[in-house]
């Protein structure tokens, strides 16, 4: 295992955001161990694709299991789905640039917006049998909210897929020196294996593989990160002394007018991330709602992001914690005078703590990230264009096995298409600010259309099209005209993404309301199970045996998960400041 002071650094990125000879300075020492627990984890997924074929015999096994899931295997799969790899090294990079600020994004822009979806907008979405999220745009408003939602939607999976390849093209390069073409074709060979095999079945059954392969990989760095700088006492000295008081706790300096890393205040953190942003992705993002869809009944499809949200809760530390260490070890990672880009923080930590074996299960552990984030947002693709694309506008009226068959060909041309969309990513040193400007762009617009439309009988079936619109190009303009040209001063890139949140979820909603006062609304026979307050069938479906229990209650575990997160906040909040 090397020493972090003896270990040289070479140069990392040039301007394109190209990985250079970086892969000299954070080679792994890997040897033969290492790559027999990889090779032992590539045979286990595609044997559990080859298991998993057998069970699909129509489109609704392929694109959603056949709605026959457990809670808890669709749970595990709902938090595997959106711990990528470009969260892991998103958040640690994040971490390393804005400090304990990152608990925001899980206590305040997460379990609340988890608990809402699982208690409130589940009901609507399983009780009205759709097959996805746009689907549920088509019912409640018209073709044209339908067809535009969808294409936005499969338009932004397969760049957000595109980032999961680029965040494992950079990693395996640097750490065991495969060539960029080899890490990105070999990973999503294997995805598209198993994708195409079992359909989403066999992507969630690896996702309940990839979650305990993650945590077995990030849980060892963690400790010996905290080890390496004196435990949390001795990391929050670093840091305070080289970062600042404000970088070692959440709130401190978010008061109106203050100067904090992360270059927002308290109300665009609580409006920005905490609701618009947070609420648009948890709620509308296919990716993961398609998860609880496949549940086997409501009660368990209510429970699916409940049971997400508690170890949700805690991953945050896993993350977190590496972008503190890497931020102590070398105090000016992602600036100028480094030659480490806040990307790099746990491949550099990787490189200098873990020894032989540990390696092989760390490596492992980001690839798993990588294929369950890949495999997310590549399954969402394929259900969303299938069915709501070629089946609703293309081609019409075929057998059901046409359309399994179709999934199976637009599951390759998915994966194939993210390749072409992984170097987009590579203009960004953080690439979660990256998937922040996308969330803001397509998820934000989404979830004001659904709110507003599951809140008011009155929201016109014109309205939903138009608010979508309108909240897009409004997030865009913002983004690429006022914050990139200067004509707002916003500090920083996250803090830009807040802004472009609410300014879109503003526009949208007052482009739903003028447009639903002058066109007609829809009757309301056609508005059961749509908007809150009317109820449908599968709304109203009797527990199943046992869903009594206290534990499978989803008030009672909604809840339970908004005061745990609620406690954590508290040793973090000492310098909250309200400064107007």
């Amino acid at each position: 295992m090397q020493n972090p002071t003896d270990a040289p650094v070479s140069p990392t990125y040039l301007a394109t955001g190209h990985p250079t000879d970086l892969a000299a300075g954070l080679r792994l020492p890997t040897n033969g161990l290492d790559y027999t627990i990889l090779a032992i984890y590539f045979v286990v997924v595609l044997g559990i694709g080859f298991a998993a074929r057998r069970s699909v015999k129509t489109s609704l096994d392929f694109f959603l299991s056949g709605r026959s899931l457990p809670a808890w295997i669709t749970g595990l799969a709902f938090i595997s789905a959106n711990l990528a790899a470009t969260e892991i090294l998103g958040m640690a990079a994040n971490s390393a640039q804005y400090g304990a600020y990152t608990v925001h994004w899980y206590w305040i822009g997460a379990i609340p917006a988890m608990v809402f979806l699982g208690l409130v907008m589940m009901p609507f979405y399983y009780g009205s049998k759709v097959r996805s999220v746009p689907e549920m745009l088509l019912l409640r408003f018209d073709r044209a909210a339908h067809l535009l939602s969808s294409i936005l939607f499969a338009f932004a999976a397969i760049l957000i897929a595109g980032v999961n390849l680029y965040a494992l093209a950079i990693v395996v390069e640097a750490l065991l020196g495969w060539p960029q073409w080899v890490a990105i074709v070999v990973a999503g060979a294997f995805v598209l294996a198993y994708i195409t095999l079992g359909g989403l079945s066999s992507a969630i059954y690896n996702e309940v593989l990839q979650f305990f392969v993650i945590l077995a990989a990030l849980i060892p760095l963690s400790v010996l990160g905290l080890k390496k700088v004196g435990g949390w006492d001795g990391l929050v000295d670093r840091l305070t002394a080289t970062h600042g008081h404000n970088f070692a706790t959440a709130w401190g300096g978010t008061g109106i007018g203050s100067v904090n890393p992360l270059g927002a205040n308290w109300l665009t953190i609580v409006l920005g991330l905490g609701f618009v942003l947070s609420f648009g992705y948890w709620t509308t993002n296919f990716a993961e709602v398609q998860r609880a869809l496949s549940a086997k009944n409501l009660s368990a499809a209510q429970r699916t992001p409940l049971i997400a949200a508690y170890p949700k809760i805690f991953i945050v530390f896993l993350v977190m914690i590496p972008g503190l260490v890497a931020a102590a070890l070398v105090p000016d990672i992602g600036t100028s005078g480094s030659d480490l880009q806040y990307n790099d923080a746990i491949p550099y930590l990787m490189s200098q703590l873990l020894p032989n074996g540990v390696l092989g299960i760390a490596v492992t552990g980001l690839l798993a990230a990588f294929m369950a984030g890949m495999a997310a947002n590549v399954s969402s693709f394929n259900t969303v264009f299938t069915t709501d694309i070629w089946a609703k506008y293309v081609v019409r009226g075929r057998e059901d096995g046409y359309y399994v068959r179709f999934g199976r060909l637009i599951t390759a041309i998915g994966v194939c298409a993210s390749i072409g969309t992984a170097f987009l990513a590579s203009s960004f040193s953080n690439i979660m600010s990256y998937l922040q400007t996308l969330f803001s762009f397509f998820n934000v617009p989404m979830f004001v259309v659904f709110v507003v439309g599951m809140f008011w009988k009155r929201a016109s079936a014109k309205s939903g099209f138009w608010g979508l619109l309108a909240g897009t190009v409004t997030a865009m303009v913002n983004y690429f005209v006022l914050y990139k040209r200067g004509v707002i001063g916003i500090p920083t890139d996250q803090g830009a993404n807040f802004v472009s949140a609410i300014a879109g979820f503003v526009a949208g909603a007052v482009v739903m309301v003028i447009v639903s006062l002058f066109t007609a609304p829809k009757p309301e026979a056609e508005l059961a199970g749509l908007v809150y307050g009317t109820t449908s069938p599968g709304m109203t479906e009797a527990p199943s045996p046992g869903d009594e229990a206290w534990y499978r209650r989803p008030a009672l575990l909604g809840w339970g998960a908004v005061i745990i997160a609620a406690a954590c906040y508290i040793p973090f909040s000492f310098s909250f400041s309200f400064s107007f």
